[in-house]
Formats: structure tokens, sequence, C-alpha cells
């Protein structure tokens, strides 16, 4: 049984940093693409970040590019996501998601967390 469980959100003034970890247990991490997604209320699921299991290829929605950077500890089991610059509009919940192969659509994805809730005030 994969559980992912994602730590790190909270409430940040436009302009701050937040970094969300996300724990995997279950089954072998490094194996597989982990991907961070969020959904702010009334809209849907939106991919942010993914990498592959390797680590040597990083995706990012055109949004977040040159802001936020993801990063995984295959060790640790632990994907992160480091937030900066945060603007009002990153505001949502963050799920953070496994999957057999790195994609930006939330079908490539068979696992999922709990979410995080990330408000940004401006």
């Amino acid at each position: 049984q994969v559980r992912l469980v994602e730590s790190g959100g909270g409430l940040v003034q436009a302009g701050g940093s937040l970094r969300l970890s996300c724990a995997a247990s279950g089954r072998t991490f490094s194996s597989y693409a982990m991907g961070w997604f969020r959904q702010a209320p009334g809209k849907e699921r939106e991919f942010v970040a993914a990498m592959k299991w390797s680590g040597t290829s990083k995706y990012y929605a055109d949004s977040v590019k040159g802001r936020f950077t993801i990063s995984r500890d295959n060790a640790k089991n632990t994907v992160y996501l480091q937030m900066n610059s945060l603007k009002p509009e990153d505001t949502a919940v963050y799920y953070c998601a496994q999957g057999v192969s790195v994609g930006e659509n939330v079908r490539s994805y068979a696992y999922w967390g709990q979410g995080t809730q990330v408000t940004v005030s401006s």
C-alpha cells in the first residue's frame, strides 16, 4: 500500500517562500516519477511540477517556472517543492503524486497524498 503524506503548507505573504515535503512509503520510491499538483477552490486540479525517478529531468508549469523547484531525496523517500516569490494566485491545496512515468496529466499518477493548504496573502 502506497502512502504519500504532504507537509509544509501554511499562510505566507506575497513574495515569501515555503517548502513542501512529501514523504512516501509502501514501495520502492526511487523507481517512480513524482509530481506536484494544486487545486484552488472551484477549479480543476492542475499540474505544477514533476520529475523522473532518476532526477535528471524536471518539468514545470509555465506559471511557476523560475519560482518553484522540485527535488527528491531517494534515501529519505521524500520529494520537495521549494516555492519562492509566492503570489496570491498560488493559493491552493497542493498534492503530491506518484506514477510510473512523468507527465502533466493527473491520469499519469496512480497514488496521491491528502494535500496541504498553501495560502498567499496580498
